[in-house]
């Protein structure tokens, strides 16, 4: 206790410390990486934008976070993040860049957070150093850029994290409980994944308080009932709530939101189990994972020319999308393949693990000489705390069958705080001369060089030979003075450590300025070369290096396969189907069917106006069409309905009236049935559709119905020749009329 009181005594001293100014210009780098030119982000991620435009025009739909402004379906996650948003865009009024907002102030809090929580215990320049480090992470910012939910999580997360460690300093137990309470409140962000950091948490609170077991467990069990009790207090509200009287919850297959908890965004996640039923026909449910796909592919077919449309015709439909520099890509969207090595395979190391190597011997040196029993140094403890949080994520991510890279943000608050504690753990082993531990070090410096190296080898047509060279040359040279140097004192030797970490910082830096640089993908966020195109492939050869979408894609310097995908496939560039996909080397779109035709890029960095709609749908709105269901509408409450949230989405953000997106998220929801449709037909809800072969699954019988019972309105009168107008739906689909008596 006496040495409890003591610590809260040190950090009132701390608090009445001047600013630290080392640190003011590591968060005007955080400022610049995560706000610089987010305005010229029209639409963001439109599958949310959309709901934010909804949650602006009443409570109901604000609480639910309804998808459209009808409050017909919600989007697939919790409201926690876009109430958030729905609030910022009330204050700054409703633009791209509002909506984004919160998110990239949450990055920023982030490394600030990351900045306390180390410093404290490790020292001044450790916190210096991990809050630099969790800065220029490359997935931080690209996810912090946009107005996906991963970011302001983390920020959560960060924020239990500190009220933990007060809670151990003060020995007071409202603080665990505000500590969970606040993990609770996270789970109301993105469902389970929240709970990721629980083993570290109760570790920490077993390891690091100096109570009696019971009171351990009575605190800690009290603590978690809480934390439930939070965590489901929304999804009992909604759960309990007639359906009649509220949305939909969207991308569950039984309106529940405790299903989509635990199936959808849960368990599914680590199975990769992604197919269930919806209909009589029980067709496999399209999930995001195909949506985003199509999106893709459609982003790629826009500049593709008719010589690889054929190319990619007569690719075999059995074979299986390649990884970056070989290797099936389970799970797509490059996400490597399952194994220990996961984390070190092209798409996911370039994301987050350019300091994994350091972090590792950092780990090493930190522990060096703990015993199991204890007893624990407060540095031991806290590293205890972040091992805890960094190693069962990593192995989920390791194993999953389906996440996206912008998930890996989770790695980043670990792995940063490692180096940072590391960086300073290590140089006074070095400087002490303390046997084999001196060594951690250069060692550290050299592997994580050459790892880096690895990283950046196949974007050498993109970046050039020459930062590659310099990163390895630099780092085996400084490896290889320091281990020289170890007997030697002066402030050489110190300008030597600084240069390494400098050297070491150098490319994920770079990386993570590449969203700024060369444009980034809302949808699907990522960081590199190509970090427009939100796959994180090697990037394009071609003359315009910038350009986005599977078509702009080169395989690395030397590789002997043309213009095909990296890693070996032979479909020139176009995305290939996964392995025992029947749709003859087109990609399935969302409900099953071949996309045969051909879109515009909705993902490219540069754009007609000053303004990216670069929302990972066809962010564009065909105004001859929106024009004709505006002048023929007679007092019907849904502009028109569309099988999913593609086609619908930018008619709700331009416009703000409801538009159906009579399938959800992909199309794949068991909203609707003919019955229903039929009642609101005649009730006057609704008389146009909008069909194209894209989210059948789960509604077929509706689609078939619609069809059997409508008049088709003829192209002219609807859609536009310009090319720009062929955003949204296209004239590859169909725009049907129905009114009943």
């Amino acid at each position: 206790m006496k040495h409890m009181n003591s610590e809260v005594k040190e950090e009132r001293t701390s608090n009445k410390n001047r600013i630290d100014l080392f640190l003011v210009p590591i968060v005007l780098i955080a400022a610049f990486l995560n706000l610089f030119k987010i305005w010229t982000d029209e639409y963001a991620n439109a599958y949310y934008t959309a709901a934010v435009k909804s949650m602006l025009q009443s409570f109901h739909n604000f609480f639910y976070a309804s998808f459209d402004p009808g409050g017909y379906v919600t989007i697939d996650k919790p409201p926690v993040v876009f109430w958030i948003q729905t609030i910022s865009a009330k204050i700054f009024g409703f633009h791209g860049w509002s909506v984004i907002l919160p998110q990239a102030l949450a990055g920023i809090g982030s490394v600030l957070l990351l900045y306390v929580l180390v410093k404290r215990t490790f020292g001044v320049w450790a916190g210096r150093f991990a809050a630099l480090a969790m800065a220029l992470t490359p997935i931080v910012p690209a996810v912090s850029r946009t107005n996906n939910i991963d970011s302001m999580l983390v920020f959560t997360l960060l924020v239990a994290t500190w009220m933990l460690f007060r809670a151990v300093r003060t020995a007071k137990f409202g603080w665990v409980l505000a500590a969970f309470a606040m993990i609770g409140v996270a789970f109301n962000m993105k469902m389970l994944q929240a709970y990721m950091v629980l083993p570290a948490f109760y570790v920490f609170y077993v390891v690091a308080t100096k109570i009696t077991w019971k009171k351990k467990i009575a605190f800690l069990t009290t603590a978690t009932a809480l934390m439930l009790a939070v965590s489901v207090s929304w999804a009992v509200v909604v759960d309990s709530t007639s359906a009649d009287k509220r949305p939909y919850m969207g991308s569950s297959q039984t309106n529940s939101v405790l299903e989509l908890a635990f199936g959808y965004n849960g368990i599914n996640r680590l199975t990769g189990n992604t197919s269930v039923t919806g209909s009589s026909h029980k067709q496999p449910a399209q999930t995001e994972q195909q949506t985003a796909s199509s999106e893709t592919k459609q982003s790629s077919n826009s500049s593709a020319d008719s010589s690889q449309s054929s190319n990619q015709r007569k690719s075999s439909s059995s074979q299986k999308m390649q990884a970056p520099g070989g290797g099936n890509q389970n799970g797509m969207f490059n996400t490597g393949n399952p194994g220990p090595f996961r984390l070190f395979q092209k798409g996911l190391s370039d994301q987050i693990s350019w300091l994994l190597p350091f972090v590792i011997f950092s780990i090493v040196g930190l522990f060096a000489g703990v015993k199991f029993k204890g007893p624990y140094t407060t540095k031991q403890k806290e590293s205890l705390f972040w091992l805890a949080w960094l190693l069962p994520v990593a192995v989920f991510f390791s194993i999953a069958g389906f996440f996206h890279q912008y998930y890996l943000i989770m790695l980043a608050p670990p792995i940063a705080a490692f180096a940072g504690a590391g960086a300073v753990a290590l140089w006074s082993m070095y400087k002490q001369h303390n046997g084999w531990k001196s060594w951690l070090l250069p060692g550290g410096i050299l592997t994580t060089a050459a790892l880096q190296v690895y990283i950046m080898s196949p974007y050498v047509s993109s970046i050039g030979a020459a930062p590659i060279a310099g990163v390895g040359a630099l780092g085996v040279i400084l490896a290889l003075v320091l281990a020289v140097r170890k007997q030697r004192k002066n402030s050489l030797t110190n300008y030597l450590g600084a240069a390494a970490m400098v050297v070491l910082l150098a490319m994920p830096a770079y990386w993570a300025m590449t969203p700024i640089i060369y444009g980034g993908n809302s949808m699907l966020p990522s960081a590199g070369p190509d970090s427009s195109s939100g796959m994180g492939g090697p990037p394009s050869t071609a003359t315009n290096s910038k350009q986005s979408g599977f078509n702009g894609m080169q395989p690395p310097s030397g590789s002997s396969n043309g213009g095909q995908m990296p890693g070996g496939s032979s479909n020139n560039g176009q995305m290939q189907p996964p392995s025992g996909s029947s749709n003859s080397g087109q990609m399935q779109m969302p409900g099953g069917s071949s996309n045969n035709s051909q879109m515009p890029n909705s993902f490219s960095s540069k754009s007609s106006s000053s303004k990216r709609k670069s929302g990972g749908m066809n962010a564009e709105v065909n105004q001859k069409l929106l024009n004709y269901l505006t002048k023929n509408n007679t007092g019907e409450k849904y502009l028109f309905a569309t099988t999913d949230s593609t086609s619908a989405a930018p008619y709700i953000i331009k416009t703000g009236k409801p538009v159906m997106a009579m399938g959800g998220f992909s199309g794949s929801d068991p909203i609707l049935t003919v019955s229903k449709l039929k009642a609101m037909i005649k009730k006057g809800e609704v008389k146009y559709f909008y069909l194209s072969g894209m989210g059948k699954g789960g509604q077929s019988d509706v689609i078939t119905w619609i069809k059997d019972n409508s008049k088709e309105i003829p192209s002219s009168k609807w859609q536009s020749t310009s090319s720009s107008a062929q955003q949204g739906p296209s004239g590859n689909g169909t725009l049907y009329e129905i009114t009943l008596k």
